[in-house]
């Protein structure tokens, strides 16, 4: 698309297309693990209205399908890794998904600086598709996929990473925010979460840099996307979007970054969101 196309914008009508980026954890799921009925009845409409919905999460590639399997999402795309890995929902390919782009980084630098900071930290290496090499078993229910505990920590870095992670449990965010100003992850991106963890991506890659290379693949204009999350690794995508969504139960500054704050997950807040982009109209004549 070139860029005088992509400047004219045109108005919605009804042929055409959006694209409608979603976190999961605090958007779209509970953090119970749950998808209220609601949810996955107004995001199966939004599909049927010409709207692409897009997965955009932190997880990895193994806890992200059964999500976009509960949403009835087959086919399409989603956005694993916060940016670094993007795939395309396949049925008829074994697993259900073909990997159409991933980006990486060398994490030894990073690993290296953070474990003289932290040495008690668990550490985790994204293993594409497969779960974690991780420095020591991560609590239940924190990682999703097979954790492989590496006897030597180099071989958390002998190789190119998609994504790693870190976590500190008992320090608490502020501490993890202020390190990672103080070492200087220059050659990284990172988010802290909301408790003790810190996920590292390579540099310039985001929910929102991912996004808008599906953005430019399938056509669509700028101000016909839509983005919606609640958490610091949703700010960039917040920024990109043409029109974005914060969660009521976000920071400050993710609300900041977004055009509206909607109620918190427990509330269902995304349904405001969805409501908007279901067009009666052409679900009366499907």
């Amino acid at each position: 698309m070139s860029p005088a196309l992509e400047d004219m914008n045109p108005p919605l009508g009804p042929d055409t297309w959006r694209l409608l980026g979603l976190d999961i954890d605090g958007t779209v799921m509970h953090w119970g693990g749950e998808i209220s009925p609601s949810i996955v009845r107004a995001i199966e409409q939004v599909r049927m209205c010409r709207n692409h919905v897009i997965l955009s999460t932190g997880r990895n590639i193994v806890a992200t399908l059964p999500v976009a399997e509960q949403l009835g999402i087959r086919r399409g795309w989603a956005v694993c890794s916060n940016g670094a890995v993007t795939i395309r929902l396949n049925p008829a390919t074994p697993g259900g998904y073909d990997i159409v782009e991933t980006v990486t980084f060398n994490p030894r630098a990073a690993l290296e600086l953070i474990r003289a900071e932290m040495p008690d930290a668990f550490f985790a290496v994204e293993d594409l598709g497969v779960g974690f090499r991780v420095s020591r078993e991560f609590p239940m229910g924190e990682l999703v996929g097979r954790q492989r505990v590496v006897d030597d920590f180099d071989e958390l870095s002998h190789e190119e990473a998609t994504r790693v992670v870190i976590r500190a449990p008992g320090a608490d965010v502020s501490h993890f925010d202020d390190l990672v100003h103080r070492i200087g992850l220059n050659d990284v991106t990172y988010a802290v979460g909301y408790s003790a963890w810190l996920d590292l991506t390579p540099p310039g890659v985001t929910k929102a840099s991912a996004l808008e290379a599906l953005r430019r693949k399938l056509g669509i204009y700028p101000d016909h996307t839509v983005a919606v999350g609640d958490g610091n690794n949703d700010i960039d995508m917040l920024r990109w979007a043409g029109q974005s969504a914060a969660m009521g139960s976000a920071p400050r500054e993710v609300m900041e970054a977004a055009d509206e704050v909607v109620a918190s997950v427990d509330d269902d807040g995304l349904l405001t969101v969805l409501d908007r982009m279901i067009d009666p109209q052409r679900l009366a004549v499907l």
